[in-house]
């Protein structure tokens, strides 16, 4: 069934856990990560990339993720993920979206604040949900280096970025990081304790591929309300992909292809909701 992102962190919240939110890329991944859902009986949120809504298929793969979430067994939304254009964020919403993240980690504040203030005001007309970001670590840099040049999300700027621009939800930046890891992070947890305290809205934290599974539980007890799962989906997928086609290389049965990509990203799923 087709829930809203408020709706889905307030059921997770509720039972002391946070919504896994899952990058789509096709139906399939999909179908898998609704699967692990079903198993768990959550809710779940099904993300699509920036890169992915430009592509020609884009719109009807949100068109149809948002059909999937309306028929599923369990409480699912639709979101579009790290968008920097607000021309991408109303047509993911007119497609289907019913939550968009506004990134604007990459500008100054107050042109960031300015930019979620247009993407809560376009997202007003179809009660969808609005992410923002503040504090930006691009990828597996050293955390001391980053928290330096400012790039660590800072608990008193949180709060006033929060009601300046009427989010309905903040991904925070407390070591994490875009992609993989090297190595697992030591992840900032007085300033994630200290962003809690401050700020009204659930947080959301981006990047969890690769973290040790202590530490996002920890963060959820922490206050996290919402993580991202990417990479590991994405690998998991490719793998049974190579897996399948090395295993069976004379079946032209796309459909058993299909169930074992299905599979591969609803055992990765299960894993991660099975933290909350």
């Amino acid at each position: 069934m087709e829930a809203s992102l408020r709706d889905l962190i307030a059921q997770a919240t509720q039972r002391g856990g946070a919504v896994g939110a899952f990058t789509c890329y096709n139906l399939e991944t999909a179908i898998g990560v609704l699967r692990a859902a079903e198993r768990f009986e959550c809710g779940v949120v099904l993300l699509v990339s920036p890169t992915n809504f430009r592509r020609p298929g884009g719109p009807g793969l949100t068109a149809a993720l948002a059909t999937l979430a309306t028929r599923a067994a369990v409480p699912a939304c639709v979101q579009l993920d790290h968008a920097s254009d607000l021309a991408l964020i109303k047509d993911a919403l007119h497609a289907g979206a019913r939550a968009v993240m506004a990134d604007g980690s990459s500008l100054p504040l107050d042109e960031n604040a300015s930019f979620v203030q247009e993407a809560v005001r376009l997202a007003a007309p179809f009660k969808a949900s609005v992410e923002a970001e503040l504090g930006r670590i691009e990828g597996d840099e050293d955390m001391a280096a980053a928290a330096e040049a400012g790039e660590l999300t800072d608990p008193e700027q949180a709060a006033d970025f929060v009601e300046r621009t009427g989010t309905d939800c903040l991904a925070i930046s407390i070591g994490n990081v875009h992609g993989t890891y090297t190595k697992p992070p030591n992840l900032d947890w007085e300033r994630l304790r200290g962003i809690r305290e401050r700020v009204a809205v659930p947080l959301s934290l981006h990047g969890t591929s690769g973290l040790l599974n202590e530490d996002v539980a920890k963060a959820i007890g922490l206050g996290i309300a919402k993580f991202n799962v990417n990479t590991e989906l994405r690998e998991a997928y490719l793998r049974a992909t190579t897996d399948w086609l090395a295993e069976s290389p004379r079946s032209d049965s796309v459909l058993d292809l299909n169930a074992a990509q299905i599979e591969a990203v609803a055992e990765v799923s299960s894993r991660k909701l099975a933290l909350e």
